[in-house]
């Protein structure tokens, strides 16, 4: 079965010399599955951008950045197409990934559990050092030093004595700041956040957000963040990615999303937000679930779910431009001229 045509490039932002990163018609299938996991992908991020990868569980977010990172075991996937542009340099992701070298330098990693990401046989000075050695050398010394600076400037107080701690000594909001200091401690372009908020109460969660906005202002560093909260993608973003079922079907400036979203799924996500001007109302919902990969719909994958679902949407979506920089993959984009139409 050939797959679906890319549906969606992400905007223009109108200075391609400041791209750190650009991913194009990512397909990725894991083997035994009919059908690509991740289909189609197009992003990028520019220096100094959060970009927002937005999405419910098994949309495909996790995979896509795990692939850009090169930590997805050959044997059990297969990329079917797709480059990759960083700082500069192309890669084919069908025979290459990037250097081994790049990883944790030049890109980092936080992961949605720092529990299980941080070693527990190691003291979190040592963690953080053994990446600054690994990739710049100098002496052991010297990386506890520069372990130390990055517990500062990640705000965990009395910085000396945590060096000398465990991750189970520290708690969930700390152990995800000690994440944060090991992915920056070499300075990268590019930080890819996966989840990092996930697990920690509200007011944790809006220090870690604080934080990654700090650091991107002082270092110019681009970031991807990978989340299923809306509140978090409002609070955080400039662009945004609305991932369903594997592929990218809307994307954009974050204020443009949200005033004006054009795709259906992205409708249902804003919909079944809780809102404050109404307690107490039923929240709506998105019927039925994401098919699985062995059942997914020729087409919009998202069709079976869709209550404006046509004929025509048996067919791939088309990339439309439903506001300069502000692309949606849906037959009826724009939905105020077209649904009118066809109703």
């Amino acid at each position: 079965m050939s797959p679906d045509p890319s549906p969606l490039s992400p905007p223009d932002t109108g200075d391609q010399g400041r791209d750190i990163l650009s991913l194009r018609d990512f397909r990725l299938r894991f083997r035994g599955q009919p059908v690509p996991t991740v289909n189609g992908i197009d992003l990028k991020v520019a220096a100094g951008e959060i970009l927002c990868i937005v999405g419910e569980s098994g949309c495909g977010k996790s995979v896509t950045a795990m692939s850009i990172m090169g930590l997805l075991p050959p044997r059990s996937s297969e990329v079917l197409s797709g480059s990759l542009d960083f700082l500069g340099k192309s890669y084919d992701l069908r025979h290459e990934n990037l250097p081994a070298g790049q990883r944790g330098n030049q890109i980092a990693m936080i992961f949605q559990e720092p529990m299980t990401s941080l070693n527990p046989s190691f003291t979190v000075g040592n963690q953080i050092a053994e990446s600054v050695l690994q990739h710049q050398g100098g002496s052991r010394a010297e990386a506890m030093e520069r372990a130390h600076d990055m517990l500062v400037k990640v705000g965990i107080p009395a910085p000396r004595q945590r060096l000398n701690e465990y991750p189970y000594q520290l708690s969930g909001g700390m152990r995800q700041r000690v994440m944060i200091a090991m992915a920056l401690a070499n300075d990268p372009k590019l930080l890819i956040a996966d989840e990092p908020t996930t697990a920690l109460d509200v007011t944790i969660q809006a220090q870690i957000l604080d934080l990654i906005r700090d650091l991107r202002r002082e270092t110019g560093m681009g970031t991807m963040m990978i989340t299923h909260d809306l509140g978090v993608v409002a609070e955080i973003a400039d662009s945004v990615a609305v991932m369903y079922g594997g592929e990218v079907v809307e994307y954009g400036p974050v204020t443009e999303i949200f005033d004006n979203p054009q795709h259906p799924y992205t409708i249902g996500l804003m919909s079944a937000m809780p809102r404050l001007d109404q307690p107490g109302g039923r929240l709506a919902i998105v019927p039925g679930s994401v098919p699985s990969m062995a059942n997914m719909p020729s087409g919009c994958r998202f069709r079976s779910r869709c209550a404006f679902a046509h004929a025509r949407c048996a067919d791939p979506a088309p990339k439309v431009e439903a506001a300069p920089g502000h692309s949606v993959a849906c037959h009826f984009a724009p939905l105020e001229q077209n649904l009118a139409v066809t109703a």
